[in-house]
């Protein structure tokens, strides 16, 4: 009887992770956790000293674009003031800090740890995952800062705040894709991390962060939303915390074919220069 019983009542496992996979996924936790901590240790403000940088930011750019050349925004639901553009320009800054330092900083991911690259076991596919999750860490805490901002400025949170999710996933497919292609090529040339600043350097005002997308000229919107992954990022971060309406779908859906692109380009890369990397270092 208690046979049948056991047959028929087979217990349910719960799937559970591959072992090798569950090990790579603490490790990576620990490492990131370990690189937030080393960044401000001994320091007063501690981990508060993104946020800080954030805003400063934020207040540098408000001004410029604000006060100085009078530029002007008109969004529903919020008052046509300088309060209302510093949101605007807060909600674009945010994913593209988050990018920039994951990507600047990857760069050297690899050759800073000579160490753990001349370790046969250690798993040589995190290091430049290290920077990129650490960077957009730090990143939540201007987004929280912006939705209290928000919230106290216009009494209201949209419901599209859900939808955050999907775009950090194409966020992180861009900046991890990037930082395998950076770290890779680093190990064998130096030159990298100087020729990735003097890029983002002109990446950063072909983007419509501290100006409106009307701003472009039409025969060069298209292009700058349909190949440029952080413009339409940029907006897409801006229609879910800020308006509540999604108007950039399309160039987010083109966003994330090319983020996917790049990170598989980014892997393949990295995979190919890595056993040559305890040789060259």
């Amino acid at each position: 009887m208690k046979a049948s019983l056991r047959k028929g009542n087979k217990v349910r496992r719960r799937p559970q992770l591959d072992p090798q996979l569950a090990f790579k996924l603490n490790l990576l936790q620990t490492l990131v956790r370990r690189d937030l901590e080393a960044r401000y240790k001994g320091s007063v403000l501690g981990n508060l000293w993104p946020l800080l940088t954030q805003l400063s930011q934020l207040l540098i750019y408000t001004f410029v674009f604000s006060i100085v050349l009078k530029v002007k925004l008109n969004i529903e639901g919020l008052p046509e003031n300088n309060l209302t553009f510093g949101l605007w320009l807060f909600a674009g800054l945010v994913p593209w800090i988050a990018f920039t330092n994951g990507f600047t900083q990857a760069a050297s991911s690899v050759v800073g740890q000579t160490n753990l690259v001349k370790k046969v076991v250690f798993p040589l596919g995190l290091l430049p995952l290290v920077p990129v999750l650490s960077a957009f860490i730090e990143s939540t805490l201007g987004l929280m800062a912006l939705i209290v901002l928000l919230a106290i400025s216009s009494q209201t949170l949209h419901s599209t705040l859900w939808l955050l999710p999907l775009v950090w996933i194409t966020q992180l497919m861009l900046t991890g894709g990037l930082a395998y292609l950076v770290a890779g090529f680093t190990v064998f040339l130096r030159d990298i991390p100087q020729t990735v600043g003097v890029i983002l350097n002109l990446w950063f005002y072909l983007t419509p962060i501290c100006y409106p997308a009307e701003k472009i000229p039409e025969a060069l919107r298209a292009f700058v939303f349909w190949f440029n992954p952080v413009a339409a990022i940029a907006e897409m971060y801006r229609d879910i915390v800020l308006e509540g309406n999604i108007a950039h779908w399309g160039q987010w859906g083109v966003a994330s074919v090319v983020s996917f692109v790049i990170f598989y380009a980014g892997i393949w890369s990295y995979r190919r220069l890595r056993p040559a990397f305890a040789d060259v270092l």
